[in-house]
Formats: structure tokens, C-alpha cells, sequence
């Protein structure tokens, strides 16, 4: 029996190719997956590589166009830069003009010598100020050595005898006899009233504050021997 059990086990070994077949097959099959996932992933992996690779290109070529933008907008600035450096200087700005000077004109009745410059500045610093005041001291010593204007009247008075037979010489004689400050006599003659009465005209020039009507008329008619009455004919201003 154990002969036959030992051919039995050499038997066997005539299957060996199929074993052999079998176990190849076995680990092909279960080899197979992984070796395709494997591919797979590489395959995956310059996938992603050459999209990167692109992208760094198209990268490359944008800071490569702004590097020559800037590059030209240089050479530019340098351009105008040596340019200005060959032009002239331009010349100072002139500082603004003073003000004009103001200038007060001051008149007195029809005095045209009287205008003066009473201000001469707008700046108000000392200088202006001492050139003001000594202006103004200038101006008043002017004012105070003119005379003060006079107001005057010229007068025309009619001064009447008592009839025909009084001397009319001798009236006009006590007429001008009449003496004051600011009385001045002028032309003087005789007019017909009637019935050979004449009276006397005379003029007189004088001053306002000094000497009115009312005094004239007082003065001459003290004279009553030989005057009748006074009265104003015309009254004008100088």
C-alpha cells in the first residue's frame, strides 16, 4: 500500500503547469487593480503638472509686458527730466505791486490848493502810521495860516430926506459918517420920489457877524434933522 500511495503523490507532480498557471493567474488578478490605479494617479499627477507649467508661462508673460510698460514710461521721465535740465531758468516771479497809495481830497469853498494825501498807506505798522500823523500835523499848520473865509453882504440902501429943501450934500455926509468894524461905504447918488424930493442911494459892502440892517437903519436915522427914513432896496450875498 504504501507503494501505491507513493506513485499516487508522484502524480501529482504531472499537474505541476496547471498549479503553476493558476498561481500566475491568481497573482495577476490580484496585482491587476493596483498596477492600473497606479497608472491612473500618474497619469492624474502631469494632468495637474502641465496646467501649472501653463499657468506659470501665461504668469511669466504678464510680468514680462509690464516690466517693458514700465521700462518705457522711464525712458520717458528720463527724456522730459533732461529736457528741463537744458532749459533756462525762468525768471523770478515780480512781487505783487503795493496797493495805490489812497489819497483824500480836501477843499475848503473853491480853494483847489487845499487837497492833500491824508493817508498814504493801508499797512498799518508804524511807518505808515508816523507818515500819517505827520500829514495830518502838516495839513492843520496849512488850515491855520489861511485866512478864515468872511461871510459878507453888499447893501443898497434908500435914505429919504424930510422935503425938498434939505441938503442932500450934507445928508450923505452924516450917512458916511456912520463908523464900524466890517463897514465898508461904496457908490452912492440921487434919485427923483416925486415933487422934487430926491432920495439918496448909497451901497455899502459888510460883514455878516459884525454889522445887520437893523444897526444901519438905528445909526442914520439918528441924523433927524436931515433924514426922514431908511429903508433896504436890495440885499445880496458876496
Amino acid at each position: 500500500m504504501s507503494g501505491l500511495q507513493g506513485l499516487a503523490a508522484e502524480n501529482i507532480w504531472f499537474d505541476k503547469h496547471r498549479y503553476d498557471e493558476a498561481e500566475t493567474r491568481f497573482y495577476e488578478g490580484a496585482n491587476g487593480p493596483a498596477t492600473q490605479q497606479q497608472q491612473s494617479s500618474s497619469q492624474g499627477g502631469d494632468q495637474e503638472l502641465v496646467t501649472r507649467m501653463k499657468s506659470l508661462e501665461l504668469e511669466n508673460q504678464t510680468l514680462h509686458k509690464v516690466v517693458e510698460e514700465m521700462r518705457a514710461a522711464l525712458q520717458k521721465l528720463e527724456s522730459r527730466v533732461a529736457v528741463l535740465e537744458k532749459s533756462p531758468a525762468p525768471a523770478a516771479v515780480p512781487c505783487a505791486k503795493a496797493a495805490p497809495v489812497q489819497q483824500v481830497q480836501v477843499t475848503n469853498g473853491d480853494d483847489a490848493d487845499d487837497d492833500i494825501d491824508l493817508f498814504g498807506s493801508d499797512e498799518e505798522d508804524e511807518e505808515a502810521e508816523r507818515l500819517k500823523q505827520e500829514r495830518l500835523e502838516a495839513y492843520a499848520a496849512k488850515k491855520a495860516k489861511k485866512p478864515a473865509v468872511i461871510a459878507k453882504s453888499s447893501i443898497l440902501l434908500d435914505v429919504k430926506p424930510w422935503d425938498d429943501e434939505t441938503d442932500m450934500a450934507k445928508l450923505e455926509e452924516c450917512v458916511r459918517s456912520v463908523q464900524m468894524d466890517g463897514l465898508l461905504w461904496g457908490a452912492s447918488k440921487l434919485v427923483p420920489v416925486g415933487y422934487g424930493i430926491k432920495k439918496l442911494q448909497i451901497n455899502c459892502v459888510v460883514e455878516d457877524d459884525k454889522v445887520g440892517t437893523d444897526i444901519l437903519e438905528e445909526e442914520i436915522t439918528k441924523f433927524e434933522d436931515h433924514v426922514q427914513s431908511v429903508d433896504v432896496a436890495a440885499f445880496n450875498k458876496i
